[in-house]
């Protein structure tokens, strides 16, 4: 049986690859605090050679993109050291290391979407620390493969999707920012992914020569202001409200963390390396909109 060490616990994307390997009936271990600090080389290296996995998985982040502007360190230790830590212990063990990366290690102000070899350039704390996490990786692991993803949404914890069904309960109206361009992505669609990419390079004797950058996001783009009525209208097949959406700009709603203007990612790469392309964020939006109704988080049924 398949085993796969994932590091990370509490997080959208730990939780969706936690389900979806259970359903694929691998044997998996997620390790979060307070059982395996990351940020702790040695108990990283134990934990890892005490499971003994084929693939080991980082889905552990320090996330909190506003916060880590007057708390950097903190974000670093987590998003570089500890990851860092993750990708030593999985070369020490000779198997493959998945390690998820951002979009905000650009400073978005590219007009097209992001290749995998475009300047980085990271506008704030949070996306230097995750280019220091992938420098850190790679050095740590030469065959780690590093998947940037983007606007990450789930039916489990805090995210824009949930966000927005809980406010169109409290209100009519609401100002959606509209020039800021990017790929939502599901994380299911994610954990999904990943585990493609990990069942392939299993099959592979030479899976190290896959070592790299990817982008992994779901296929189109959007505004977040287009989003939010995207998710609106998935919520609407269930009765939830529909408030109105006005286009508002960056400007209008400030944040201690800048954020990239466009967070467009071309999955091309993946899709010729792996054959992999994540669904329409539209689908995907209808997906997740459905689970939330379906395990009573809004509706009628709502626990």
């Amino acid at each position: 049986m398949t085993r796969i060490f994932v590091a990370g616990k509490s997080g959208q994307v730990a939780q969706a690859l936690l389900e979806a390997v259970s359903a694929r009936g691998f044997d998996v271990a997620c390790f979060g605090r307070p059982e395996l600090d990351i940020c702790d080389a040695h108990a990283v290296r134990q934990a890892v050679a005490a499971f003994k996995p084929d693939v080991v998985i980082n889905a552990a982040a320090y996330t909190a993109v506003d916060q880590a502007e007057s708390d950097e360190a903190a974000a670093m230790a987590v998003n570089a050291g500890g990851a860092a830590n993750l990708a030593a212990a999985a070369h020490a063990a000779g198997v493959p290391f998945l390690h998820i990366s951002t979009d905000y290690v650009f400073d978005g102000t590219k007009q097209g979407a992001y290749v995998e070899n475009d300047p980085t350039a990271p506008a704030g704390a949070y996306g230097r620390s995750k280019l220091a996490g992938e420098q850190a990786v790679m050095a740590a692991n030469p065959d780690a493969l590093i998947f940037r993803t983007a606007w990450v949404y789930s039916a489990k914890g805090k995210n824009f999707a949930k966000t927005m069904l809980m406010l169109a309960e409290k209100r009519d109206q609401l100002g959606v920012v509209a020039d800021q361009f990017g790929n939502p992505t599901y994380a299911a669609d994610i954990a999904a992914a990943l585990l493609n990419v990990a069942t392939a390079l299993l099959a592979d004797s030479n899976w190290r020569r896959q070592a790299g950058v990817y982008h992994l996001a779901g296929t189109g783009d959007t505004s977040w202001c287009d989003f939010a009525r995207a998710i609106f209208a998935a919520g609407a097949r269930h009765g939830h409200p529909v408030p109105t959406v006005s286009a508002i700009g960056t400007a209008d709603y400030p944040t201690p963390a800048k954020r990239p203007a466009n967070s467009r990612l071309d999955g091309g790469k993946l899709a010729a390396t792996f054959n992999i392309r994540l669904p329409a964020w539209q689908d995907s939006v209808v997906n997740c909109v459905d689970r939330l109704f379906a395990d009573g988080s809004f509706g009628s049924n709502r626990n």
